[in-house]
């Protein structure tokens, strides 16, 4: 009976406390610093990784712009395009663009100077043309392109060669453990899966789904909590589960801290959407946010996951509703911003691993590119107005990779991550230790923080 229940708990651990994992030096966590986790000094990085690809040709479409206007967008997207009249306008100084009518609240945002809008971003090796692409100098080209896997990866570790062990999140709560120095749980909280991205070398995440952290089963007697405590802490010279024995009572200990705390929180007035899993997740990371200050964190990221954005067929039933997820979602995060009074303090991003074709697959659906358009929303975002370049949509043209309007970015995701990593607390000069390529195309921030 004792091997099998060993053997549960040690299952359970790891299924229940989601990659805990061992904090190493991110802190001392101890007896919590009453002084510390002031809201004054908080900033919050939360990013929303939009899994599969979502198509931006479908997300921010040009109307009249200095370049180009809707009819060429129009003549390329075939049976893709979005009417004229279905788009959300928006400005971006005297040029009018369109937003997928399914993003209302996010237009809203971005009327009211609360979200800002950076086009044709992606993962790059240093500056790229269509005529040093074409040379095929795998050297300069982040590998396996077009994955759905390999994409992810580069674009949450920074690496676009190969496969990273750590992700720029946890590099950066890496760099920044000072101002965490009184935590009493890990500063990296993923709401869906723990990706790379919240991954650093010095620190774990923790796993926070919407459900609510599990604690360990079997711990249902004083006798049996004593028997494991005893379990946990015996020396047997064996380094390998010394390490898992740490592991899992950190993990425990997290597990049993945070529930009491949100529950004993006052509950958030804001009204989240229900039936939307983005909009779960949001909330949860809200709510973790309200106890800031009793878990001595001054510095938190989050990590939200939707999924469903590989758009080969179907596109226009598939990415309509995911699109209002996320306007909708996004909302009622920055109304619960406001109502904990830190909208300044908190910067939401989204992500995805890669853009999609601007000509369509068969009539229905776009297929695996590159660039792609993303939004940064916050009180603290020098928003209602685009960063970056705009691409021409033309096929073949100077953006294009190829013949089908595969973009190549013209902003690279470093520069993406290291302007939020600077308005984080990360010094300029630490940020190659976060995106080891960043010289390539320098430290200026690309200026949608302040």
């Amino acid at each position: 009976m004792f091997i099998r229940s060993r053997r549960e708990f040690l299952k359970d651990t790891l299924r229940s406390v989601t990659a805990l994992g061992a904090v190493g030096g991110m802190a001392k966590f101890g007896e919590m610093n009453a002084l510390a986790a002031t809201g004054s000094n908080y900033q919050a990085l939360v990013c929303i990784f939009l899994l599969g690809g979502n198509d931006g040709h479908n997300t921010v479409i040009p109307i009249t712009t200095a370049q180009q206007n809707y009819n060429q967008y129009q003549q390329t997207r075939g049976g893709l395009a979005i009417p004229t009249a279905s788009l959300l306008p928006i400005a971006n100084g005297s040029d009018t663009y369109g937003l997928h009518p399914s993003l209302v609240e996010i237009q809203g945002l971005y009327n009211q100077g609360k979200a800002a809008v950076l086009a044709n971003v992606g993962m790059l090796v240093q500056p790229i043309t269509r005529a040093i692409y074409l040379t095929n100098n795998s050297a300069i080209i982040p590998s396996a392109l077009f994955s759905h896997s390999d994409q992810s990866s580069q674009w949450q570790t920074g690496i676009p060669a190969g496969n990273g062990s750590s992700g720029w999140g946890g590099r950066i709560t890496d760099l920044l453990q000072s101002q965490n120095s009184a935590a009493i749980f890990p500063p990296v909280t993923a709401t869906n899966s723990c990706q790379l991205f919240c991954t650093g070398v010095q620190t774990f995440p923790a796993t926070v789904p919407p459900t609510g952290m599990a604690t360990l089963n079997g711990l249902t007697s004083a006798s049996a909590n004593a028997g494991v405590q005893q379990l946990l802490t015996f020396d047997n010279g064996v380094q390998l589960v010394q390490a898992a024995n740490g592991i899992m009572t950190r993990g425990n200990n997290y597990a049993n801290t945070l529930p009491g705390l949100l529950a004993s929180a006052p509950p958030l007035q804001t009204q989240f959407p229900a039936g939307n899993p983005l909009a779960a997740q949001l909330q949860t990371v809200a709510k973790v946010m309200a106890v800031r200050n009793q878990l001595g964190l001054t510095r938190q990221i989050f990590f939200c996951l939707l999924d469903g954005f590989d758009t080969h067929s179907l596109q226009f039933e598939t990415q309509t509703p995911l699109l209002q997820q996320l306007s909708q979602a996004v909302l009622a995060f920055y109304q619960a911003t406001q109502e904990l009074g830190i909208d300044g303090n908190v910067t939401t991003f989204t992500a995805s691993e890669f853009g999609r074709t601007l000509t369509p697959s068969g009539n229905d659906g776009s297929d695996h590119a590159w660039g792609n358009h993303h939004f940064i929303i916050g009180s603290g975002v020098k928003g209602g107005r685009f960063y970056g370049n705009f691409p021409l949509l033309v096929p073949g043209g100077p953006n294009d990779a190829g013949t089908r309007g595969v973009l190549l970015p013209t902003t690279a995701v470093d520069q993406y991550g290291a302007t939020m990593a600077q308005w984080f607390g990360v010094p300029q000069n630490s940020l190659p230790t976060v995106f080891p390529n960043i010289a390539n195309f320098g430290t200026n921030p690309l200026g949608f923080l302040g």
